[in-house]
């Protein structure tokens, strides 16, 4: 016996860590710049928290409510009220105490990386963080001026204030907030269709209707992510497939192609002229036009940018060994340099548009509460467009966060990012015109790729947009619009190009369903909208889920011949149905309410039928049962429901003279049949403790017959 472990204690008793603490940062560690890995180490949490006395994270951890863990806290009231009164010398130890500050670590995670981060970090957080910043600022202003059809300035707003929050309360170390093409797109459709909802009227302030469209979208988008977090909804991004999201995505790609080839052509005009509506009737615009009416020295300067965009980028991709050039911000310098050359040969005075002065202008004061009377008009209106871009933001943020996340060994959690990007555009909608903001992949993986490993790089990325939204746009005057049009189709590029590799992936797999969901989407996002594409596949997609989990999973057990031991009959050749008359059937997951509304259905099923394919028409394969046992071994819980069906279901079998056992029931199911009467509808022989012993019983009752 150790010599400090009362007698009776269990040896395995958790103990407090033999390493010394350090007295300014609660760790085993005597520096604040030790290794990273080292210093952070609280499991199932993508902030980086020190080594501090704090409540243990679940396994996979998800469990962790965000409202508390008040459930808790009362069981260990009523678990003290059952202890011996300590004397007040005795003093919880260090290792067990719970700290109000370690939960605020977890639910702010920069209150944890912050005082503990290390210089030597820094140096590839700024360098990422400028790089992004230089490829972030074209685009952004790119997304407001030709896609949400705003002021460059929103843009600007909301690639800087969203990534500042975010990089304040989300776990992911290189996640980039900033407004995304598609969503940008979104937005756009929504003030389009507003401002041009009544042909015989025209808006009076065209731009203070944009900003307040822009501003209640944005404020709607961060209050459901903030919600579906606080609600812990995470799970979410496992709902929705991937084959929708890559349809969606696709489709997406094609309707910017078709309305950025317009400015690129300088057939800008013109379309205000003709006003074609859909995404279809500006394909047959560009088709009947771009021939005949295209302005020569726009199309020019756009593709001759997109050319050298293209070209850049695989370059790099071939020098990608070679860092300085790995690391060139071909966007940037293509913005500089067409600025510059603009500037020089004045190229607006023949023709080609250019972004000219660019105010910042966000109404009657800087900062505005976003529900106000000029945004409540339009509440009710944009509703399902914030639900549309929370979901679709919310899906590219986790997949973005998690390729990250297992790329540098830590974990994230899908909670925590939507109350963080919730609370980035809450506080973002604060300006108006600020445009829904979340998490992109490219640009993500290009801030790790550059160096960047903590949450730092957000920020200086971020101060970096702020700053050129207050003194970059006026050295941005004589930039050609074209140039803008070209850096998108730069990013459309990017979003087709995993299309080949899942399609064929799919094709592979024989994976019909996906392929038709992929199909649809982009079918219906082409012909009508996107909302209406998204959401016909949503539902689709969701439908498909309830199918699936509402089929019980069960399967024919058959005895191994010369033993005592039963296996599944589709899984093990071997396995034989020996005993005239008997079907063992073993119930493989928990039972509810959904699973079980089609049990009787899916047991006749298999009484008659087994698990060959067939149609209902057909004759039946195999005789009634005249005993029927259950194997509920993988059967931990079963809800209220299911029970009701249950008993329903043993209650038929007994009308019909059929002999029922059930095996290898646990103890919590066990309480529940005893509830509900099935223990004394069956009687107490027929539960048995395996399938062998159940076996031993019908036998017996078949010799007394």
């Amino acid at each position: 016996m150790e010599p400090n472990v009362p007698a009776g204690a269990d040896h395995n008793t958790l103990k407090p860590s033999q390493v010394p603490y350090n007295t300014r940062t609660l760790s085993g560690y005597g520096s604040a710049t030790s290794s990273l890995r080292g210093m952070y180490s609280v499991p199932g949490s993508g902030a980086m928290t020190p080594r501090t006395p704090a409540i243990p994270a679940d396994e996979d951890g998800e469990r962790t409510a965000l409202l508390g863990e008040r459930a808790r806290g009362l069981d260990e009231v009523e678990e003290g009220q059952r202890r011996p009164a300590k004397r007040p010398s005795e003093r919880p130890p260090l290792w067990r105490r719970k700290s109000t500050w370690a939960k605020v670590r977890y639910y702010v995670p920069s209150t944890a990386w912050i005082p503990e981060y290390s210089l030597s970090l820094f140096a590839g957080d700024f360098l990422a963080g400028i790089t992004v910043a230089s490829m972030l600022i074209p685009q952004s202003v790119s997304y407001a001026s030709s896609l949400a059809k705003l002021s460059p300035v929103t843009g600007l707003f909301s690639a800087a204030i969203p990534g500042i929050v975010y990089a304040l309360l989300g776990t992911s170390r290189q996640l980039n907030v900033a407004p995304e093409a598609a969503l940008s797109l979104l937005v756009g459709q929504v003030v389009d269709e507003i401002m041009h909802s009544d042909p015989h009227s025209h808006p009076i302030n065209p731009d203070a209707i944009s900003l307040a469209i822009s501003t209640v979208i944005t404020f709607q988008v961060g209050l459901i992510s903030f919600l579906l977090g606080l609600f812990r909804l995470g799970f979410l991004d496992v709902v929705l497939s991937r084959a929708l999201l890559r349809g969606f995505v696709t489709a997406v790609a094609v309707v910017i192609m078709i309305e950025q080839l317009i400015p690129m052509l300088g057939l800008t005009n013109l379309e205000h002229v003709l006003q074609p509506k859909s995404t279809l009737d500006k394909l047959v615009f560009l088709i009947e036009n771009a021939f005949t009416h295209a302005h020569r020295l726009t199309t020019f300067i756009s593709f001759g940018a997109l050319a050298v965009l293209v070209g850049m980028r695989s370059f790099k991709r071939v020098c990608r060994k070679y860092w300085f050039i790995y690391r060139l911000p071909e966007v940037f310098l293509v913005v500089v340099v067409s600025t510059f050359l603009s500037d020089k040969f004045d190229w607006d005075q023949d023709g080609v548009e250019i972004l000219g002065s660019v105010p910042i202008n966000t109404g009657s004061s800087f900062i505005q509460f976003p529900l106000r009377k000029m945004t409540l008009r339009y509440l009710r209106r944009t509703t399902s467009t914030a639900v549309l871009i929370s979901v679709v933001g919310f899906l590219d943020s986790i997949v973005a966060a998690k390729q990250n996340a297992g790329r540098f060994g830590y974990t994230i959690s899908p909670n925590r990012e939507l109350v963080a990007l919730g609370a980035g555009n809450i506080v973002g909608s604060f300006i108006p015109g600020t445009l829904p903001a979340y998490g992109s992949i490219t640009r993500s993986k290009l801030n790790g790729d550059l160096g960047g490993r903590t949450q730092m790089a957000s920020l200086v990325c971020s101060t970096l947009v702020l700053l050129a939204t207050f003194f970059l746009l006026p050295w941005l005057y004589y930039l050609p619009k074209c140039v803008l049009a070209s850096i998108i189709c730069l990013i459309v590029f990017s979003l087709l190009g995993e299309l080949p590799h899942d399609a064929m992936f799919y094709w592979k797999m024989k994976a019909w369903i996906d392929l038709a969901l992929m199909t649809l989407t982009f079918v219906l996002t082409i012909i009508w909208n996107v909302e209406i594409g998204i959401a016909v596949s949503v539902v689709i997609s969701l439908l498909l889920v309830v199918r699936r989990s509402s089929r019980t999973r069960m399967t024919i057990l058959g005895r191994i011949p010369g033993t005592d031991r039963w296996k599944p009959i589709d899984e093990n050749p071997e396995a034989e149905e020996d005993a005239s008359g008997v079907l063992i059937v073993r119930i493989r997951e928990n039972l509810d309410f959904a699973n079980t509304a089609q049990l009787k259905e899916r047991l006749r099923r298999l009484e008659l039928y087994g698990h060959d394919k067939h149609h209902p028409a057909d004759e039946p394969h195999r005789h009634d049962a005249n005993v029927l046992v259950f194997h509920l071994a993988d059967v931990d819980s079963i809800d209220a429901s299911a029970v009701q069906i249950f008993y329903e279901l043993v209650e038929t079998y007994k009308n019909r003279g059929v002999g029922l056992y059930i095996t290898h029931l646990k103890s919590g199911p066990r309480r529940s049949f005893e509830k509900a009467g099935i223990v004394d509808l069956l009687g107490e022989e027929a539960f048995c403790k395996d399938v062998a012993a159940a076996m031993a019983r019908v036998e017996q009752a078949m010799r007394q017959r």
